[in-house]
């Protein structure tokens, strides 16, 4: 081997290591998480359980933000396009275990902890306003050194994705909404809905069997694992009151976005209707839309199959 060679394959390592070494700060547990208190431990210990079923290779990172610390999940190929997942309230990063083996064959992907909710993300400052948390996303971004990706957002993250999108054109390539709630229409009454009122006052497990049932066409098909640490999530935690700052974005907000906009929704959805559809094609410069049948309001694990073949799909065509 020529010293010409030798050389080169010196400068590809070196370049390499410090890709890896750039999220190497980031790899060390934070004592909230190596020395758990009595009440986060089974939380933790149940998220774990959950990752073991992640099905691909990932890492944990914990960033350091103004707020607190950041979990965010990394899988796929360091050479791949970013992906930014945000997840639906109270479900933490681990809901995309379905989806995340289709995900990765392309693309790098990050799954961030939201941190008003149960998740590996950790609190320490708090945060009063809606804008302080798009700054603790940009935050991550910055920290990761996200200068453009493309994101998906589920339920509250999908409103979460259009106001990051909102606040910066340029950074996302392209957003995918998956059933985004308090988006483009008010949640409307339905029976579900009523049914998770009048079992307001029942028990907390009462409570959450039906929410799921409202969510989900199909509990059963729900792993069990990850149900497991969700039930404990819930038991643990409260609505922020955050989510009552959420409301639809106006007519001039979808029609000033940019990038193309993929919205998806489940025939059983009870906060989205096709109405959220047409909204999504008309006023969107780039927007489509498409409701997928035999899923509910968690339809990226009602039919996985369905919901990553659609969104690979559109991924592929905004490289055209």
């Amino acid at each position: 081997m020529t010293v010409k060679k030798i050389f080169c394959l010196l400068l590809i390592s070196i370049f390499l290591f410090n890709c890896k070494k750039s999220y190497f700060k980031y790899t060390e547990k934070p004592e909230y998480i190596t020395n758990p208190s009595i009440d986060t431990k089974p939380y933790f210990d149940a998220y774990d359980a959950t990752l073991k079923i992640w099905d691909v290779p990932f890492e944990e990172l914990y960033i350091p933000t103004t707020f607190g610390t950041a979990h965010v999940i990394v899988s796929g190929p360091e050479s791949g396009e970013p992906l930014v997942l945000l997840h639906g309230m109270n479900a933490s990063s681990t809901m995309w275990y379905p989806n995340i083996k289709d995900f990765t064959k392309e693309y790098r992907v990050y799954a961030i902890d939201f941190i008003l909710e149960p998740g590996k993300s950790y609190i320490l400052n708090d945060i009063e306003s809606v804008d302080q948390i798009s700054a603790w996303y940009h935050e991550i971004f910055s920290k990761l050194k996200l200068e453009s990706f493309h994101i998906i957002g589920a339920s509250r993250g999908g409103w979460l994705a259009v106001n990051l999108a909102l606040q910066n054109q340029e950074q996302i390539k392209s957003m995918t909404l998956l059933s985004p709630a308090q988006t483009f229409i008010w949640i409307r009454p339905s029976t579900d809905l009523l049914k998770n009122i009048v079992l307001a006052l029942s028990s907390q497990e009462k409570q959450i069997e039906q929410s799921l049932k409202s969510m989900s066409s199909n509990v059963d098909h729900i792993n069990k694992t990850y149900l497991k640490q969700y039930y404990i999530g819930v038991e643990k935690d409260s609505i922020n009151k955050f989510v009552m700052k959420m409301q639809p974005f106006s007519k001039r907000d979808f029609e000033s976005l940019k990038m193309p906009v993929l919205v998806l929704i489940g025939d059983d959805d009870m906060i989205n209707n096709d109405k959220t559809i047409s909204m999504a094609k008309k006023l969107i410069p780039y927007g489509q839309g498409e409701t997928i049948e035999n899923a509910g309001h968690f339809l990226s694990v009602d039919q996985p199959e369905v919901v990553d073949q659609k969104i690979l799909q559109f991924l592929e065509s905004t490289k055209k």
